[in-house]
């Protein structure tokens, strides 16, 4: 499964990522009509700064879901297959008990409509919204063993950068 995995080192708190999200979840998919728009439109993922350490926080999609485990009325359920964790709004009654449990704080409340909404991987584009707002790269989409290589890439081209620089000297 991709999933949105975050580069903390590149983070710069723009907040690209959070209007991209609510964006995408508006009625009219643009920036100027989502800001009219009534509710208005929420972000799903959140940019932190604990401790001076710009960091978004994204679902996580658990395996073990806790906020689908709790969900009296089947509104949050985890694809069997995709293993992406959706809620369907329509059947949403307000409780609240998914944001309370969810271990991440990932659940946010759209009071206006008395309902819970969740990072739902924006299922109507290839790449999360979020991610092509990202103009770091600090939000990469990608199946696990894609972004390890990514990682190991970039920490192999640092060790070898930080070696010339020692055998130069």
């Amino acid at each position: 499964m991709k999933e949105i995995f975050v580069r903390l080192d590149r983070c710069m708190g723009c907040k690209s990522c959070e209007i991209a999200c609510a964006v995408e979840h508006s009625k009219s998919h643009n920036l100027f009509g989502a800001m009219a728009e009534t509710p208005r439109p929420r972000k799903r993922l959140y940019v932190e700064n604990p401790e001076g350490v710009k960091m978004p926080m994204v679902c996580r999609h658990c395996e073990d879901a806790p906020c689908v485990e709790v969900c009296r009325v089947g509104a949050t359920v985890k694809d069997a297959i995709t293993g992406i964790v959706t809620k369907d709004e329509s059947m949403c009654i307000g409780c609240w008990m998914c944001a309370m449990v969810c271990p991440y704080g990932m659940v946010g409340r759209q009071k206006e409509v008395k309902i819970a909404v969740k990072c739902d991987l924006c299922p109507s584009l290839m790449v999360p919204a979020c991610v092509s707002a990202c103009p770091t790269g600090t939000l990469v989409f990608a199946e696990q063993e894609e972004f390890a290589e990514i990682m190991r890439r970039d920490a192999a081209a640092q060790i070898a950068r930080g070696h010339k620089i020692k055998a130069s000297i």
